[in-house]
């Protein structure tokens, strides 16, 4: 696989360098990227921020403004779609309704004149594999949406491409049918040694597929890397929202030490975070530190019981959620904050109701601090607490 940035022993899959295009919200900019062979990449971001329309420009069929593409080391960027040999499948299934199955998928066999037993191999096998073959002589409007979707992977898969890209296809599906769908994609991916860049709204599917995340907004990166890094390691207060839910609490920092910083929250209470990979800024500077629900100890105590860096607290609202329970409180002190906190189903206590005071705290390194006004002009994302 080839990080971001760099390449490697061997030509990727497929290089963008300095690609842009399109025009208002779904304009592209500078955008550089290599994707390895078998690598499995999520295009994440919110609607209308230009993934749709990146595919379609790697695919062919929107014009590139500037910028080169490669795919196997071959440029890319000037040649028709049925040349490019890229397997796509939009969020519409886009079945021919007059073809049953068995024709639709076969489809791209045809147009590249492939051999009649190749063919029939090809065919008989990418049916089999998908679960397709007892629907093969069905037509578009028999089937189930799952099935169509279905029907459109093995079309994209059939002839053998190197890439594939994908536009949310399992967004219509119920959450166990999208699950099983997923995990059969990323087998035969695997299996088949098939590059894919699968565009999504949705972080937590994101994070299941990827290798690596790309979270697009305003037609950039914003970051590149595996779902570990952006969730835990996100560069900007856009990425740290995006990728989950989030405690946003602001404040100053007051100190600096390594890599870390103390902050003077505007709630009153003293906390620590590192500081931005970035950037280090200056002692006085207003900040707003995030960190996960999940990374938050919680216990029925005074603050001063968990030592100077702790938050007092209390508690509103316990909601059971299945996996986990969460916490929503009202932090003490004169800024009247909130936050929220997450606890594996089973682990809560009894005195952690509704109405308890508790201490809150966190280890330094579960929190990120990043200047105030890094978010600005980011799309408007749900948050925690503010």
């Amino acid at each position: 696989m080839f990080p971001f940035g760099e390449t490697g022993e061997s030509e990727p899959v497929l290089r963008l360098r300095g690609l842009a295009g399109g025009a208002g919200g779904e304009r592209l900019r500078d955008l550089s990227l290599d994707l390895g062979a078998g690598e499995y990449l999520s295009l994440l971001g919110p609607s209308g921020t230009g993934k749709t329309r990146l595919l379609l420009t790697i695919a062919g069929f929107f014009p590139a403004a500037a910028g080169v593409m490669l795919l196997d080391g071959r440029g890319i960027t000037r040649s028709a779609p049925h040349r490019r040999g890229i397997g796509l499948v939009l969020a519409g299934e886009a079945l021919f309704p007059h073809m049953d199955v068995a024709a639709n998928v076969g489809f791209p066999l045809a147009v590249r004149r492939m051999g009649r037993e190749e063919r029939r191999r090809r065919l008989a096998q990418t049916l089999d594999r998908l679960g397709l073959g007892a629907v093969a002589h069905a037509r578009p409007a028999q089937l189930s949406r799952a099935e169509r979707i279905r029907v459109g992977l093995a079309r994209a898969i059939v002839f053998g491409p190197r890439l594939l890209l994908l536009d949310d296809p399992f967004a219509p599906l119920d959450p166990p049918a999208a699950r099983q769908m997923r995990a059969n994609l990323r087998d035969i991916a695997r299996e088949r040694d098939i590059a894919v860049i699968h565009a999504t709204r949705d972080p937590a599917e994101a994070m299941a597929l990827a290798d690596r995340v790309a979270l697009l907004s305003g037609g950039r990166f914003r970051q590149v890397g595996t779902p570990a890094e952006l969730y835990d390691r996100p560069q900007s207060l856009f990425v740290a929202r995006f990728m989950g839910e989030t405690n946003c609490l602001p404040g100053r920092i007051e100190s600096i030490e390594d890599d870390a910083a103390e902050v003077r929250l505007e709630q009153g209470g003293l906390v620590e975070a590192l500081l931005p990979e970035t950037a280090t800024p200056a002692t006085g500077t207003a900040c707003v530190v995030a960190v996960r629900p999940e990374r938050v100890a919680m216990v029925a105590a005074a603050a001063g019981e968990m030592g100077g860096h702790a938050l007092a607290g209390r508690i509103g609202t316990v909601v059971e959620m299945g996996d986990h329970v969460r916490y929503e409180l009202a932090l003490a002190g004169a800024g009247a904050g909130r936050m929220v906190v997450r606890r594996p189903a089973g682990a809560s206590a009894g005195s952690l109701a509704a109405g308890r005071e508790v201490a809150l705290a966190w280890q330094p390194h579960h929190a990120r601090l990043f200047p105030s006004g890094s978010a600005v002009a980011e799309p408007a994302v749900a948050v925690a607490a503010s």
